[in-house]
């Protein structure tokens, strides 16, 4: 568990390491520091959210996005939400640089979210 980390809305780890490989819980759009406010408003602002989420997981497992391999992205509303989802979260990482990815409609997700991201990652 990371401290600075959003409080879980289910029993499990951040993330769990095993032999260099990262496995990164998937995350919702809450505010750690304020783990009981409305989620925000909008595709855009909870996949910031959720972005800015699993970089504070990452930094307190001493990794980046750049050591990220693999995202599984699951949306609510895929239609609608897919292409703005993709301009948000594409701005995380540099040009030409993106990890695997998968990105999967869903009929709901915890605490009402729009949108949960989870990850592996390879520790250099």
């Amino acid at each position: 568990m990371i401290t600075s980390g959003p409080r879980p809305v289910a029993p499990f780890s951040h993330a769990v390491e095993a032999d260099g490989w990262v496995f990164v819980t998937g995350q919702m759009p809450t505010d750690p520091e304020a783990p009981d406010a409305p989620l925000p408003e909008g595709i855009e602002a909870q996949t910031r959210r959720v972005m800015d989420n699993l970089t504070i997981i990452l930094g307190g497992i001493g990794l980046a996005l750049e050591n990220v391999t693999m995202i599984r992205i699951y949306l609510t509303d895929f239609e609608r939400d897919y292409a703005a989802m993709n301009e948000t979260y594409a701005s995380y990482f540099e040009k030409g640089k993106l990890p695997a990815r998968t990105t999967i409609g869903v009929s709901g997700l915890a605490v009402g979210a729009l949108v949960e991201i989870d990850m592996i990652a390879r520790r250099p």
